[in-house]
């Protein structure tokens, strides 16, 4: 019995991490794109910064940490923090997080990156 227990939340592991992927790509799909220099081949895939990007604005002081981000949403919603994106949004930057809650549930946050504020919630 204790192996089919196992099994069965491991099944359950599986398909929460699938679904939140799934939400996370959607999520990423609905931040408006703003408009990308004639040089980059794929725009798409230009929509979120890489890990440097995201450093040097950080520095800059052009956003805000993602610590101050996760402040704002803790007053909203819930949950484990499963994945962060740092995107394009407009004229600025917001943050694009991924929440999965205790019971299962897969909440998208976006927050202004720069003024700290919450600006959608899905």
């Amino acid at each position: 019995m204790g192996k089919s227990l196992s099994r069965s939340a491991a099944a359950l592991l599986v398909l929460a991490l699938a679904l939140t992927a799934a939400a996370a790509q959607e999520a990423v799909q609905s931040v408006p794109q703003a408009p990308q220099p004639p040089h980059i081949a794929d725009p798409a895939a230009r929509l979120c910064l890489n890990q440097k990007e995201r450093r040097a604005l950080i520095e800059k002081g052009t956003v805000l940490h993602l610590a101050a981000a996760l402040r704002a949403v803790h007053a909203r919603a819930s949950g484990t923090l499963v994945r962060a994106r740092l995107c394009h949004r407009g004229e600025g930057f917001a943050y694009v997080l991924t929440l999965l809650d205790h019971d299962g549930k897969v909440t998208r946050v976006i927050v202004d990156a720069v003024k700290g504020t919450v600006v959608g919630e899905r």
